[in-house]
């Protein structure tokens, strides 16, 4: 209830005063604090969403990339390389959505039963959820199919690089530079989306790109040439 203060307001007449009681608001904004409030978590989770889609498209990349290079270290032939990231973006997309949607469905199983017994509980026996709770409840569905399409974007990326290049080197040079350069743009969105500073994060990132991609390259072109 919004609190009151009355402070007297005189009225002057020719013969007598009379004090008059002017009730004055004084109560802060609940509405606008409401609505504030609600843009805030609004955000939050836009912003969860965003940061888990960057996550999901450095990881495609990365696996990707990692898998054509470590088949580009034994065979020259472009349509291996090409086979080996299809398959691995494939493989990549369905295991993260897979997994996103176990996770989620956990998750969701978990909240439910919470608020069944927070319902239990109080005075509404049945237990029922209403339509805009369950609105607020995760949604394993879209997680599953946004995190397989953030792995896919991200995995385009060295496919698309080495599609139409025959010559082995260039080929090789072309996969390491556009997967840099997708590094250092999801670096630079991760950070800006986790209030980082977005020159340390995306050295961060395309360093470990870069890692695994020689680790790849590196073992797979020793194992390759003991004939293994």
């Amino acid at each position: 209830m919004a609190a009151t203060q009355t402070t007297p307001t005189t009225t002057t007449s020719a013969t007598n005063k009379i004090a008059v009681p002017v009730a004055l608001n004084l109560s802060p904004p609940m509405i606008l604090e409401d609505f504030e409030s609600n843009d805030v978590l609004d955000y939050s989770k836009r912003a969860q969403w965003l940061r888990a889609a960057v996550l999901g498209a450095n990881d495609g990349l990365v696996s990707t990339a990692s898998l054509m290079m470590g088949v580009g270290a034994v065979k020259s032939d472009v349509k291996v390389m090409i086979l080996t990231g299809f398959a691995g973006l494939v493989a990549g997309a369905l295991s993260m959505a897979i997994g996103e949607f176990v996770s989620v469905y956990s998750q969701l199983d978990i909240e439910m039963a919470q608020m069944r017994r927070e319902k239990t509980k109080g005075d509404d026996n049945d237990g029922m959820i209403s339509t805009p709770e369950k609105e607020r409840l995760p949604k394993p569905l879209q997680a599953a199919a946004a995190s397989a399409l953030a792995f896919a974007m991200g995995a385009m990326v060295p496919l698309l690089a080495a599609c139409f290049i025959k010559e082995y080197k260039v080929r090789i040079g072309a996969v390491v530079a556009a997967v840099t350069v997708a590094l250092v743009l999801f670096g630079w969105l991760g950070a800006v989306l986790g209030k980082a500073p977005a020159a340390r994060s995306s050295l961060r990132v395309v360093l470990g790109g870069w890692v695994a991609m020689a680790i790849t390259f590196g073992l797979t072109r020793l194992i390759g040439s003991r004939g293994l």
